[in-house]
């Protein structure tokens, strides 16, 4: 039996769905955990298959993308944004989602690259969302962002800049293992996520008490998340990966 660990936010449902409603769950022992620790329990060998954070990618032994399926975004996302009371031009200080690998990593590249803005990275604890606030801005992501956009003046969605920044989509997450798969399993994993997000309307009722007048469940899951893992998406992937380790390569398995 393959233990699979797949991140417990609202963007992850749909393949949560398929999962859950294929026969594949037979075989499986499905685990769920925010994005950080999906990474620690693939990077200890603790399950065999992670949808993790990209920016782990260049610390695992032997990665490899096993599905053509990932939490990614052309322009903006709306669950993985910088919160702030000030114009980005005030902010002095920014914390980093302690559930974030990859935000925390694109974040500092827009700053770098993109913003031209020197300031202080602070890593984040629990509860830390009400520590945001005059010149002190804050990475957020997944579902707790939902929430915020109508709290902060000032909101930069991080894969909206990025694309800005460079013309490519953002991949957040991938489906990774470090070990080898038979090809019948990995083909039973597909279909299943595919299932999921075939099955994608059957959850917009299950997480209505999101929708807002900023915010909408099924365009969320139908139009904002890009699920599939295209060419193009590939592109931008690769394109971050160089930014953070430029003698690591992606390898695909699917």
């Amino acid at each position: 039996m393959h233990t699979i660990s797949a991140v417990s936010y609202l963007n992850t449902k749909p393949f949560l769905y398929g999962l859950e409603h294929t026969d594949l769950l037979q075989n499986i022992n499905l685990v769920q955990h925010f994005p950080a620790m999906c990474a620690e329990k693939l990077i200890s060998g603790e399950v065999d298959i992670g949808l993790v954070p990209v920016a782990v990618i260049p610390l695992l032994t032997n990665p490899q993308i096993v599905a053509p399926y990932c939490i990614g975004a052309d322009g903006k996302v709306d669950t993985v944004c910088l919160f702030s009371e000030v114009p980005l031009e005030e902010i002095e200080t920014i914390y980093l989602d302690y559930q974030s690998r990859t935000s925390v990593q694109l974040v500092q590249i827009l700053c770098r690259e993109y913003w031209k803005k020197e300031v202080v990275f602070a890593n984040a604890f629990p509860g830390y969302e009400s520590e945001i606030g005059g010149k002190t801005a804050g990475v957020v992501i997944g579902d707790r962002a939902i929430h915020l956009h109508k709290r902060f003046s000032y909101v930069y969605d991080l894969a909206e800049h990025w694309k800005l920044h460079t013309g490519l989509p953002f991949v957040f997450a991938a489906w990774v293992s470090c070990r080898t798969l038979p090809s019948g399993f990995l083909a039973e994993f597909a279909a299943s996520l595919q299932y999921g997000l075939d099955h994608r309307a059957a959850l917009f009722s299950q997480f209505a008490q999101l929708d807002s007048d900023y915010f909408s469940v099924e365009k969320y899951f139908m139009e904002t998340i890009h699920y599939s893992l295209t060419p193009q998406l590939q592109q931008g992937l690769e394109l971050f990966m160089r930014k953070l380790h430029p003698d690591k390569q992606v390898m695909y398995c699917f």
